[in-house]
């Protein structure tokens, strides 16, 4: 909505100005404590009423050094289990098809079976720089982002290949029917089913995650500490701005029907819940 402010002037006059105030809000539900071991992705799981947590661990964000696993966390903020999966590297985005978690560790694409909490396959990207986020369509077709090569790779049918290049600071993916949603740098677009990419906004920060209000709209976030509301025609609120003192915002998960967004922080080793309203 608009707000109409009047400022009296000595003279007499009066000045109005138009100042736009935004339309959605986010309101804090819960928050863990500094504990899981910094956190980059998230991932609903409805039936079980839990978080997959992707758990870069100590150390380089970067660095091959087993330290990362996956851990898991109720929906209400408790019950924490760390490493529930362990000895993965810098782990990132998180996928699912059926019973299968997809998960994207720097250079290559590790497939968990969620029932026996085992990993059962990995996918090595040659040339890899830094794999980032992972979605999955209602076909089955797994995509996963590269932000240092700026590519798009997929896997369709266990067979792995490049489906998109040249995307300057991709980050965030959702796949969506035929039309895959993505995030390349502070680009906001998607392309369809024939790679025609559609402009759909132009965020203030570079985007790292996104997931669909379920009207046509988004929520998006950047790294430094930013969350976005995006509607479908184009307008970008930001309903969150916690870059001063930096708490971090990665790859976020939105359950559409109780309304609520989690989001991992990272450096600051925590998960919140956000109601979206």
């Amino acid at each position: 909505m608009k707000l109409a402010i009047t400022f009296l002037l000595v003279s007499g006059l009066s000045l109005t100005i138009n100042a736009q105030e935004n339309t959605h809000q986010l309101v804090k539900i819960w928050q863990t404590d500094s504990v899981v071991s910094v956190p980059e992705s998230v991932l609903i799981d409805a039936k079980k009423k839990i978080l997959f947590i992707s758990e870069i661990g100590a150390g380089n964000a970067s660095a091959f050094d087993k330290n990362g696993g996956i851990g898991k966390i109720a929906l209400n903020g408790k019950k924490l289990q760390t490493n529930w999966i362990s000895g993965l590297h810098s782990p990132k985005g998180l996928g699912r098809l059926g019973n299968e978690l997809y998960v994207a560790d720097l250079n290559e694409l590790v497939v968990i079976d969620i029932k026996n909490a085992k990993i059962i396959k990995k996918y090595p990207v040659e040339g890899a720089g830094m794999l980032n986020d992972v979605t999955v369509s209602d076909k089955g077709v797994v995509y996963f982002s590269d932000s240092r090569t700026k590519k798009i790779h997929q896997i369709i049918n266990n067979q792995l290949s490049t489906f998109m290049e040249n995307i300057a600071g991709v980050n965030g993916l959702k796949a969506i029917g035929d039309d895959l949603y993505i995030l390349g740098g502070k680009r906001f677009f998607k392309v369809d089913a024939n790679k025609k990419e559609i402009e759909i906004a132009q965020l203030p920060q570079g985007g790292d995650g996104i997931e669909p209000i379920g009207n046509g709209d988004f929520l998006a976030t950047s790294w430094g500490g930013y969350i976005f509301y995006v509607s479908k025609d184009g307008k970008v609120e930001t309903l969150l701005d916690s870059h001063d003192p930096r708490v971090n915002t990665a790859d976020i998960d939105y359950d559409q029907k109780k309304k609520i967004l989690y989001v991992p922080s990272f450096y600051n080793k925590i998960i919140t819940a956000y109601q979206l309203r």
